[in-house]
């Protein structure tokens, strides 16, 4: 199983990359992790956010293609460590890739958000994309270890 992280913009800073590249390296082979950029679209005169989330939700669903599709969203579910392993463990047993998807500065539209087999929050917070990337990778990182039992995680 693959685990695509889907991510709405680029020219990320040094320390997302870094911070995100040590997590995702320690990731074991069956749980292939990789982040995939999306393009912004251009803002332009006349571009309302529904018309730039409807672009860009156009080109996240391309490359996201049969995987099941978890969108991060605020107003999502909120679950703990151990609940977000208990998630892994089920999307293990489908058989299918996953890809968890991070909007762009608009927000992701809401046909993607209905689309969406599991609208997930990291948090109730407003966080840079940046941040949520180095969040999402270490928390997947985490939830391995949980199901592995490594000591990583500790209660």
């Amino acid at each position: 199983m693959k685990l695509n992280i889907i991510s709405v913009g680029h020219k990320m800073p040094d320390w997302v990359e870094i911070a995100c590249a040590a997590y995702l390296k320690r990731m074991p082979r069956e749980l292939e992790t990789r982040i995939i950029e999306i393009k912004p679209d251009k803002r332009a005169a006349g571009k309302n956010n529904e018309v730039v989330q409807e672009a860009e939700a156009k080109r996240i669903l391309e490359v996201v293609g049969k995987d099941y599709l978890v969108a991060l969203d605020e107003r999502g579910q909120a679950v703990t460590t151990l609940q977000l392993a208990e998630k892994l463990t089920h999307w293990q047993g489908m058989g299918r890739d996953v890809s968890l998807v991070i909007g762009g500065a608009d927000g992701l539209h809401a046909q993607l958000k209905t689309q969406a087999q599991w609208l997930f929050s990291l948090s109730k917070l407003t966080l840079p994309h940046g941040m949520v990337r180095v969040l999402l990778a270490e928390q997947l990182y985490r939830a391995h270890t949980v199901l592995s039992g490594h000591p990583y995680h500790r209660e």
